[in-house]
């Protein structure tokens, strides 16, 4: 069946200018970290990027070692837009990275010029693509130069690999040094991705001010640290969840007693503001006018529709904000 995007997808959505550049994002953006692999049903995932489309979705996050295993949602994610967003390429802004294990050997991981620039490559051919148009550096190597993995960088944004460059899991200081970097050869770093949400706060010790002073873009991942901060745990750890995945990042030690009483009172706010407890996860990343999007993975539609819902819900009072550092400080 052919795919017709719906005619109002722009009417609805709400975009923020990355930083200091001529790119505007999606308030909401479509992270393929998990439920894009071979074990993943192939219609579940293409409903999932028809409904982000349709709803003005026009970012699309992935990374070379995406699966499982590595490279599957790049294939997959490659395949669909071959076969149905074709004709709206010029429409999406499409990121990958690398940064992380991908290969054997000594040149299949972290920073080198050597890594970056092969894996890219081999992204490009997995989906299918001439270009990307935001490469990231995954995360920092602290054995290579900064000045090689930039390098590397800008010279796939000059050969027309790459349109932007983005850092990713960067420190203040160290993702400082990488934009001045970049700004010196010519290719300014267009946004920084790290792991954000209300449970995890490093951020607000010094990078959100690096990347607001330097005119860069701020685009969070894990906003619902891992489903931890939806309704999916209350009760303690359901089955098929990735808390119940022994291969999953979220690990079944993590959900305490502690943690689970945080959620259901965070929860008990949210219900009171008139929203789940995912909408207001979201909702709390975007009241600061420093985040340009928010990355968010989603197991189905239904979950990619009710968190879209968090941009048409109230702004937050004093005493909520309170409330919220209260509980999870």
């Amino acid at each position: 069946m052919t795919y017709t995007p719906n005619s109002n997808r722009y009417q609805t959505m709400q975009y923020r200018r990355c930083g200091r550049s001529g790119i505007k994002l999606p308030v909401i953006s479509l992270g393929l970290w998990h439920n894009f692999g071979h074990q993943d049903e192939e219609k579940n995932y293409r409903e999932i990027l028809h409904l982000a489309f349709d709803e003005g979705i026009t970012h699309f996050d992935l990374a070379n070692n995406y699966g499982p295993p590595p490279g599957a949602a790049e294939e997959n994610f490659g395949r669909i837009l071959k076969k149905d967003f074709a004709a709206y390429r010029d429409e999406m802004i499409i990121s990958t990275k690398a940064g992380y294990h991908m290969w054997n050997g000594p040149y299949g991981d972290w920073g080198s010029k050597k890594y970056l620039v092969s894996s890219l490559d081999q992204s490009l051919k997995r989906m299918q693509l001439d270009y990307v148009d935001i490469f990231y550096h995954h995360r920092p190597d602290p054995e290579t130069p900064l000045e090689e993995t930039m390098s590397a960088l800008s010279l796939i944004i000059k050969q027309g690999k790459a349109l932007y460059a983005g850092i990713s899991n960067y420190p203040a200081e160290e993702a400082g040094k990488a934009i001045d970097l970049l700004k010196q050869m010519g290719t300014p770093c267009l946004i920084h991705q790290p792991k954000y949400s209300m449970l995890v706060r490093w951020v607000e010790d010094g990078l959100l001010d690096v990347l607001e002073k330097e005119g860069v873009g701020c685009i969070p991942f894990s906003p619902l640290a891992q489903g931890l901060l939806t309704q999916k745990y209350l009760q303690g750890i359901p089955e098929n969840s990735r808390a119940a995945n022994p291969t999953g990042f979220l690990k079944s030690n993590e959900i305490t007693t502690e943690i689970i009483e945080r959620i259901s009172k965070l929860n008990e706010l949210a219900l009171k503001r008139g929203q789940t407890l995912a909408q207001m996860a979201l909702a709390w990343l975007l009241k600061d006018k420093r985040i340009t999007s928010v990355l968010l993975g989603v197991s189905s539609a239904a979950q990619l529709k009710d968190g879209l819902q968090c941009m048409h819900q109230p702004g937050f009072t004093e005493d909520e904000l309170i409330e919220i550092d209260r509980i999870v400080k």
